[in-house]
């Protein structure tokens, strides 16, 4: 059967790590037209599973006193063109040497990470620096919108100032929803599951 034998080829691919919605996608990519039920179905039958990481960590701090802004974005995470809307979140990577954290900022025109740091310890100047990494790199118009969660790395006076300095305009996901900020968590899932999730770290270098 050619869309079981394309499956196949695409988890051998992903090294397992592709479930059935990314699947779906890279199938249709391929000109298969297939739904993700039949997917589904099919990798069910045929013993096609995705193994998860068990271990989890809580980045987001939003019991502070910093100012919260709106929810300007309203899950539409799209943009008619580059330095329009970026997002920004942190994440983690467990090592051998404890936990690694990773805070990135994406373009949401493009997806692209623009600007990234990582440190040993969650602290406010983890997305500092990855801020300044992409206002450096893309030199946004006044104007552009920032989305971030309510944690107090992105609450801060220290990283609110460098919004302002810039010109941005603050946008915060709602309260507890994990759905307004998906752009960004679906890129975490999938660097987790394609690369961070297939082996173990030693060190956090």
């Amino acid at each position: 059967m050619v869309v079981l034998a394309h499956i196949k080829e695409q988890s051998r691919l992903s090294l397992g790590s592709y479930g059935r919605p990314r699947m779906t996608e890279e199938l249709k990519e391929l000109g298969l037209n297939i739904g993700h039920r039949r997917v589904g179905r099919l990798m069910r039958e045929n013993g096609i599973r995705v193994e998860r990481s068990k271990k989890y960590k809580v980045t987001t701090d939003s019991n502070h006193a910093f100012n919260i802004a709106p929810n300007l974005l309203n899950r539409d995470f799209h943009a008619n063109q580059p330095n329009q809307n970026w997002a920004g979140d942190i994440s983690y990577v467990w090592t051998q040497e404890g936990w690694l954290y990773l805070a990135v900022i994406l373009d949401l025109h493009s997806r692209r990470v623009i600007g990234w740091a990582v440190s040993n310890r969650m602290k406010r100047d983890l997305t500092i620096r990855a801020l300044k990494m992409a206002v450096a790199l893309r030199q946004p118009p006044k104007g552009c919108i920032h989305h971030a969660d309510r944690g107090s790395q992105y609450c801060s006076h220290d990283y609110q100032k460098l919004l302002r300095q810039h010109g941005f305009k603050v946008s915060m996901r709602g309260k507890g929803n994990c759905y307004d900020n998906s752009a960004v968590e679906t890129f975490f899932k999938t660097i987790k599951a394609e690369l961070i999730w297939r082996r173990s770290w030693p060190t956090r270098r």
